[in-house]
């Protein structure tokens, strides 16, 4: 059973940063694809960005060229640096196991954790 436990949200004023973690285990995480999620307030849960077990990553065009997603193998944990933020970027953000195509996957896996709140001010 995959367990993910996001932390690293909280309020921060627009153009501002945030770096968030996301823990895994129960699972072999360096051969795992993983993603980063988020949903606002009545919304639907909209992909932000995926990184391969190679390393790979593809971002969503609303956050491309100002969020980074990073893995760290040895700590089984999944990073999305968010830089820029905008107040449209106000959401709780979650992490999950994925598959799908090899590039971009974006089909999750496990079952969704608690999330983080990322609220950005104006």
């Amino acid at each position: 059973q995959v367990q993910l436990v996001e932390s690293g949200g909280g309020l921060v004023q627009a153009g501002g940063s945030l770096r968030l973690s996301c823990a895994a285990s129960g699972v072999i995480f360096s051969t795992k694809s993983m993603a980063w999620y988020r949903q606002a307030p009545g919304k639907q849960r909209d992909w932000v960005a995926s990184i391969t077990n190679s390393g790979f990553t593809s971002y969503a065009d609303f956050v491309k060229g100002r969020f980074t997603i990073s893995r760290d193998n040895a700590k089984n944990t999944v990073y999305l640096q968010m830089n820029s933020l905008k107040p449209e970027d106000t959401a709780v953000y979650y992490c999950n196991v994925v598959s799908g195509h090899i590039f971009t996957p974006k089909i999750p896996l496990g079952s969704w954790g608690q999330g983080t709140q990322v609220t950005v001010s104006s």
